[in-house]
């Protein structure tokens, strides 16, 4: 019986955040690009910018909305607007841990068949980001960050 071997593939994305003293607002960045995060007023934030779970939300969304365009300029099918709304409700349950249930709607412009646009709707949902939150997580302790302070 021949050996098999199985490829891992390992992924590393890094980003970078400074909370400021004014309600949540953090700023976030991977290197290249920066946004504003915060809480709402009633939780004593700014609302400035997207709270933590909608960047969550934020990033399965946009990973379904370009897994759609992606899927469909590989098969040579032409589409216009794809949009999509995502809401998540959480529950405690009895042992204290929390469910959370992500319901979404795809919304595909373009001259596609019924059977086409199910199938892209389909795809939509095995989207990459969605696949690595149904995966496995391993969260390591946070340590110390230790930052060189510049002086002028």
């Amino acid at each position: 019986m021949p050996v098999r071997f199985i490829k891992h593939v390992q992924m590393t994305t890094k980003i970078k955040i400074k909370n400021i003293p004014t309600g949540y607002q953090t700023f976030i960045s991977n290197g290249r690009h920066g946004v504003l995060g915060d809480e709402p007023i009633g939780v004593k934030g700014t609302d400035l910018g997207f709270s933590p779970v909608e960047f969550l939300l934020a990033g399965v969304s946009m990973c379904k909305v370009a897994t759609v365009r992606n899927v469909a300029r590989r098969k040579g099918w032409k589409l216009g607007y794809v949009d999509a709304e995502l809401s998540q409700t959480v529950t405690k349950q009895e042992n204290g841990s929390l469910k959370t249930r992500v319901e979404s709607a795809i919304s595909i412009q373009g001259k596609i068949t019924d059977e086409q646009r199910a199938y892209l709707i389909k795809e939509a949902d095995n989207c990459y980001v969605t696949r690595i939150v149904r995966g496995e997580w391993e969260f390591v302790e946070s340590q110390e960050l230790k930052l060189e302070i510049e002086t002028v």
